[in-house]
Formats: C-alpha cells, structure tokens, sequence
C-alpha cells in the first residue's frame, strides 16, 4: 500500500480505539457503579496505552515524511499537516506518563464526585495534586514545539484551540473583564425582569427535552440523551453522539440550558463531514469553535424572545395550568447578577467565571500553585473578578468537573466559544433578515443549513481561527459580544451603554 493508504487506514483504527475510550468515558459518568471505579481506571488506562503506542510508532512517521515531501492537493495536505502536528506531539510524551494521566483521570473522577457529594475538598485534593503533576510534566515535554518566548500553559491550549497562545488569550481577557463589569455595575441595584419559574416535574422536563433536541434538529437515530451528573457531549464513532443533560425540579432554565448548550455541540458533530472519515479531518476544528455552536444555540438563539415565543406553547402542553408569558420565561432567562457558579450563571456574567480559571491555570501549570492552595487561591480570584465568595467548596473550588479529568487548558474555549458565537450570531441576523420571525416559529432548519455551509461541512480542513473569519469577515467579536449584551439584558434592566 501507498503511504496515504497506510496513513488513512491507521487513522481509521486510531478513531475506532478512541471511540471505544469514549464510550468506557461515557459509561463511567451516566451509569457506572461506583464499585466498578478501579476496574474502569485500568480500562481507560489500558485504552490510553494501546492508541498512544499505535499512534506513535515508527511507521507513522515514515508515511508522514513521505507524504511531506510529495505535492499533495486538498484535502490531502490538510489531513498531513493536522497528522504530522498530532504525532510530533504524540511522540514527546512517553507511553507510561499518557497511560498514568489516564488513570489518574479515571480516579480523579471519581474521587471529585464524592469530594463534592460530601461538600470536603480534602477528599480530592491528592487526586487533584497528581492530575496537575502529570500536566506540569507534558507541558514541559511538549513545550519545544511552540516556538521560543511561548509559556508553558500553551503547550496545553494546543491541545483543544490549535493556534491559541496565552499572549493573545490575556490581553483579550483583560479587554473584557471590564468591559463586563461595567455592564454588570450599570444592572446592579435595578428591579430584575418580571419572571419567576415555578418547580416544574422532571418527567415532563425530560419529554420537553426531547422534544426540543428534534424540534432544533439533532438526529436521535444517531445520538442520544442521558442524565450526567455535569452534562457534557461525546462523539462514540460515525452516527453515534452522546449527549446528557441534568433534570433539577427547582432550577428548569439550568435543565434547559443544559440541553440546548449539548444538542449544538451534538449539531457540530453530526455535522462534521462524513465522507472525510478517515483521514483526520472529520473532526472539530477546536474546542473554542466547538463551544461556539453551543453557545449560540444556548445564549443567541436560546435566551432570545422569540424562542421562548416557540418554547412557551409547547410547555403548556406538558404543564396546562403553567401561567407565564413568552416574555417572563424570557425576563427569568435574562436576569443578571454576579454568581456562584459558572454553569447555572448568567451571560453576562459568565466569562468571569472562565477568567478566574484561566488566570489560576497559569499560575497552576509554572508552579506558582498546588493543589492546598487552591480553595484560597479560588475564593481571592472570585472576590476580584466576579465579586463574590462561595460559602462551600461544592459551590467553589468543587463545581467543575474539568480538572478532575485532566483538561488543564480547555476552560479558554468557553470564552473563545462565546466571541466567536456573538460575531456568528451578528452575522447570522444580517444574513437571515427574517430570522427572528422563523425562530418564533419553531422553523430553525435555516440556521443549522448556515451553520451547516459556514462551520460543520469544514470539519478540520483548516484551524479555527481561518474558519472562523471565513464565516464573519473582519469582526471584532468582544465589541460583538458587547454590543449583544447591552442590547438584550441591557435593554431589559432599562440601561445603555
């Protein structure tokens, strides 16, 4: 066989392996016993080892270096460049330290979960320690491969936004940390939106989720919907997506978010192109681009007036003597005030929330912080950014479960996702003069054929950033975010800009 043979068919077997890690993943947060804990950290372990070793061996790098010296058209080039970036990276880490990192994952789940289960840091926080060693040491290892004057913590964005460095990210973030609290400041004191969501049953929010997930368009012939107890999405193979979500009687616009924000990463990826299988390229461009599709389903589309024109009726349908209005499902969706936790926070306010995590990984990832000195660390940062401090470490320094699985550098993607959800939005409304009309209508097919031609049927051909501009034009998108923000809570609190 031909090195491109040879290649796409490794490819093929390096996507079937990780699709079995995914699904050994996924079981573990929906349905695993907690008994199975140790069992399951060997299999991930195992799993780890296995893909690494074939993905790193020898020949890998013999049908890359042929196929490098050769004249190759698209998408060829595009799958040998992504390829060659993965196994250059691939080849710094040693086997033992991926297959530990895995383990230390596995445990470092499950220790998380009973830590904030008990409301007690101390039962995660060795688990925490060994996860943040690992990452210090393949941060080290892959460091040369970012170029000189780069910091450590790039070597670990590379991982999930190709291209993004720390400084680009902070200047970015010190832009709009401001700029955020001046919305914030201007809100404070004045009368919310009129609004209060009752307790609403979890059957019938299960059965409006469900509906929902068709109504917008996602595939349950090829996906699915399960409780986890922190939702996430996760792509098990080639017409099998995964999404979860959480059901909380007392907290219906969290279970809504929550589905909405899953089924448009599940949109992305079942909008991913098929017929590039194989060849590396079929998969997302990063995980800032990722998240945008979320938070434009979530936020753009899903907190807008007109969607809850759409969603109000077909409430009523699940809970008949439900009394309130589009407009105060949409005045509860909008409030604004400065919170405790990133995933049940506001827009507005929720870009705090992942700068107060960036701005503790960097000091993690050089060392400057360990484990013992997070909870302190974390209740400084949230006193300076967001402007409160959790009373417990459940609603603190145990609210997310991204550590416990080792992504060190993922939490910049949501505010990434978010910039560049609020210059597709815009875009999105110059394009679609009657958007709003159609979303009100439950006709949402329009924006996922956009979404589909802009950003899905690109896969990986090129990294997100060019994709992106390619979708926008020359945007600005924190004005873009801005400008979205003011106009909407700003508007509903009766302040401007």
């Amino acid at each position: 066989m031909d090195a491109w043979t040879c290649l796409t068919e490794r490819i093929k077997e390096l996507d079937t392996l990780n699709g079995i890690a995914s699904v050994i993943g996924w079981d573990e947060q929906c349905y695993m016993p907690p008994g199975a804990a140790d069992t399951r950290a060997a299999q991930s372990a195992l799993m780890s080892k296995l893909t690494h070793q074939r993905a790193t061996s020898p020949e890998v790098g013999e049908w890359l270096g042929i196929l490098s010296s050769q004249e190759l058209g698209e998408p060829q080039a595009a799958a040998v460049r992504n390829a060659l970036r993965n196994y250059k990276r691939a080849t710094l880490l040693p086997t033992q330290l991926v297959e530990d990192l895995a383990t230390a994952r596995s445990e470092g789940f499950n220790a998380w979960h009973k830590a904030k289960q008990a409301d007690d840091y101390s039962i995660f926080e060795g688990q925490l320690q060994r996860i943040i060693d690992l990452n210090r040491e393949i941060a080290r290892l892959l460091l040369p491969l970012q170029g000189p004057g780069a910091h450590l913590y790039d070597a670990l964005l590379e991982d999930y936004d190709p291209g993004s460095t720390v400084a680009e990210l902070r200047p970015m973030f010190e832009r709009l940390a401001p700029e955020l609290n001046k919305l914030l400041d201007a809100v404070a004191g004045r009368p919310h939106p009129e609004g209060v969501i009752p307790e609403l049953d979890t059957v019938g929010q299960r059965a409006l989720s469900d509906r929902l997930l068709g109504d917008l368009g996602f595939d349950l012939n090829a996906g699915r919907l399960d409780l986890a107890a922190h939702p996430f999405t996760t792509d098990l193979g080639v017409g099998d997506v995964r999404l979860t979500t959480r059901l909380l009687a007392n907290d219906f616009l969290c279970t809504l978010g929550s589905t909405v924000h899953e089924c448009g990463h599940g949109l992305y990826e079942q909008g991913l192109p098929k017929h590039l299988a194989g060849t590396g390229l079929n998969r997302a461009a990063g995980m800032g681009i990722h998240e945008s599709q979320s938070r434009l389903w979530e936020n753009f589309i899903g907190r807008s007036l007109p969607f809850f024109e759409y969603l109000q009726p077909r409430m009523r349908e699940i809970w008949p003597d439900l009394a309130l209005t589009p407009m105060q499902l949409y005045g509860a969706a909008n409030r604004v005030e400065r919170s405790l936790v990133r995933v049940a926070s506001d827009e507005a306010t929720y870009n705090l929330h992942i700068i107060v995590r960036f701005e503790l990984e960097l000091r993690i990832i050089s060392g400057e912080l360990n484990a013992r000195d997070l909870p302190e660390a974390w209740n400084d940062a949230y006193r300076r950014i967001v402007g409160v401090v959790a009373p417990s470490a459940r609603d603190g320094i145990l609210q997310d479960v991204h550590w416990s699985s080792g992504l060190f550098g993922y939490f910049p993607s949501y505010t990434i996702g978010n910039l560049y959800a609020a210059s597709l939005g815009a875009t999105l409304v110059k394009e679609l003069p009657d958007l709003w009309d159609r979303v009100a209508q439950g006709d949402f097919a329009p924006i996922l054929t956009w979404l589909r031609e802009r950003i899905h049927s690109r896969g990986h051909t090129q990294d997100a950033p060019r994709i992106f501009k390619d979708a926008v034009g020359d945007r600005d998108p924190v004005e873009d975010l801005m400008a979205h923000l003011w106009s909407r809570q700003g508007k509903l609190y009766g302040v401007s800009r």
